[in-house]
């Protein structure tokens, strides 16, 4: 089931209800920055300096100033207008404008773009919440010149400690909410964010008519996910030697079917 308008418009308000201060604990903890690092190297490492960019989910333009300050050009899109303006207000605070461009377009409008990229990435789940993720696969292999990279951070499927911190309250439920097939309603802020949970594998199936499969690794296995920050905060010598073992261990067989998100790194054939 693919999901509906009014589904994508709940979607939509959502964040922006929360755009205002995303840029706070909400959107931005210790724990997200720490992941948001991770793929800012994997895009050092896979993207030559001086790329266009094409950011899919930009959020408040936290990657694409980043990106801009390291010598590419973004072009930031987002489903939610006014995270869109707060790209734009970053970009010009930044002395950025004539390196990021944000445009209010969804990860399911990629259509009405028909710039080239060498480079497109995603950060915290934006493709969680595209209504047909083939679609977006053909739209990116499309975007993207011959040979070039994809870089999706990713909610995963199997989150072990999600499933044992909601066990232990009890909350049943909730802790297996990511073994559901199709689009799952996840709350935030009195509102309703339509979510689908992928393994790497299933996610990845999507885009292999166009693209090769580079690498793939969990991300927050070992360490808290990003909504359990108090636990970090509480703890912050043990879960920093949690994240060291994420690190290392994170693109191991097995393990990196696992985590709060997986960074999966494709190339255009």
């Amino acid at each position: 089931m693919t999901l509906d308008e009014t589904q994508l418009l709940d979607t939509q308000r959502a964040f922006d209800s929360v755009a205002a201060d995303y840029d706070g604990p909400r959107g931005n903890n210790e724990l997200i920055q720490r992941m948001r690092v991770t793929l800012w190297d994997t895009v050092r490492a896979v993207v030559p300096s001086g790329s266009r960019l094409l950011d899919l989910g930009c959020g408040t333009g936290i990657d694409a100033a980043e990106f801009a300050r390291r010598g590419h050009h973004v072009v930031a899109t987002d489903w939610s207008p006014q995270m869109v303006e707060r790209t734009r207000a970053r970009a010009e605070a930044a002395g950025l404008t004539s390196q990021v461009l944000p445009i209010h377009v969804g990860v399911h409008q990629l259509g009405q773009l028909h710039d080239r990229f060498d480079g497109i990435y995603s950060n915290f789940g934006p493709l969680n919440c595209a209504p047909d993720l083939r679609a977006v696969a053909a739209d990116s292999a499309r975007l993207l010149r011959p040979g070039g990279m994809l870089v999706f951070s990713v909610i995963g499927r199997i989150c072990p400690w999600e499933v044992g911190y909601y066990a232990l309250k009890g909350r049943f439920k909730r802790a297996v909410v990511r073994a559901a097939r199709g689009a799952t309603a996840v709350g935030m802020n009195r509102h309703t964010i339509w979510t689908y949970y992928y393994s790497p594998r299933e996610f990845y199936r999507a885009f292999a008519d166009y693209f090769s499969l580079e690498s793939y690794r969990a991300l927050s296995l070992f360490m808290p996910p990003p909504y359990l920050v108090d636990v970090y905060r509480r703890h912050p010598v043990a879960c920093e030697r949690l994240g060291r073992l994420d690190d290392r261990l994170g693109g191991l067989p097995l393990l990196r079917n696992m985590g709060d998100h997986f960074l999966i790194v494709l190339r255009r054939r």
